[in-house]
């Protein structure tokens, strides 16, 4: 990625009055920026052409998710000045045991100066707060959120604490991949009928203090967990979700569609 070129844009879209630290940038970007795939939900291409990138998660407030997050993020480290960045691609773990799973999350390795850390603002309502320690076995304490990670043969696993034990969000095999790599996995996740970005919608807004997700298909959910406490499920009346989107996600412009499907209308 080159750095940023609305360096100004990005730092209004994220609530900071400049480019200080991976840490800073990172929590700010996590914090302000939602996960969201109504573009491959609707049938719009997910281009991670830089100016596009720019243009649709900075000039119009609009979210994505994690190949535009990360990638987001790493042309505004390079704008930072840090320039060992080195784009990652996992596999989900979370869900249903022993059901294969796509490189269809990507994850970004920086070395800051002496350290090395694992940083991702694209998982979703769950994910990362701030960067975690590149190193197997340190556990990182955010906001009350814990995360380490773990090693599991080949893979390196990260790992949020939670329910009274670790659970596994994503493993992946700590080698850089080449932008062809993620151009590849960016269109199977956009595009494959059976794709669930394609399949149905998932939001996730991330808050020092909880997460929330919302997940809708012929139903919606809303999933919400405070720092220190277990997930509450809630179901959605359909009706209500671009209400409850634009309250507690702070996501306007949110609309349904003639054929039942939602769409953001920017």
């Amino acid at each position: 990625m080159a750095p940023l070129k609305d360096v100004d844009g990005y730092l209004a879209r994220i609530g900071l009055p400049a480019l200080r630290s991976l840490a800073e940038v990172h929590r700010a970007h996590a914090t302000s920026i939602a996960f969201e795939n109504f573009d491959p939900a609707t049938g719009t291409a997910v281009t991670l052409d830089q100016d596009r990138l720019e243009e649709k998660l900075v000039a119009r407030g609009r979210g994505g998710y994690c190949f535009e997050q990360n990638l987001l993020l790493a042309s505004a480290l390079e704008a930072l000045g840090v320039t060992e960045i080195a784009p990652m691609l996992a596999r989900v773990r979370l869900g249903p045991e022993g059901t294969p799973r796509p490189l269809n999350h990507l994850l970004l390795r920086v070395v800051d100066g002496d350290a090395t850390w694992l940083a991702d603002v694209g998982f979703g309502g769950g994910g990362l707060l701030d960067p975690v320690p590149f190193e197997v076995g340190v556990e990182s304490d955010q906001s009350g959120w814990r995360y380490r990670l773990v090693e599991d043969g080949a893979e390196v696993v990260l790992q949020v604490f939670q329910d009274g034990g670790w659970t596994d969000m994503y493993g992946f095999v700590p080698e850089p991949v080449r932008p062809v790599d993620i151009e590849v996995n960016n269109w199977y996740t956009a595009t494959h009928p059976e794709s669930p970005f394609v399949t149905g919608l998932m939001i996730g807004v991330r808050r020092a203090d909880r997460c929330l997700s919302m997940f809708i298909n012929e139903q919606a959910v809303l999933v919400e967990r405070p720092v220190g406490g277990s997930s509450s499920i809630t179901e959605v009346a359909l009706d209500e979700v671009t209400a409850l989107l634009h309250s507690r996600f702070d996501m306007a412009g949110v609309v349904r569609l003639p054929d039942g499907r939602f769409a953001v209308e920017t």
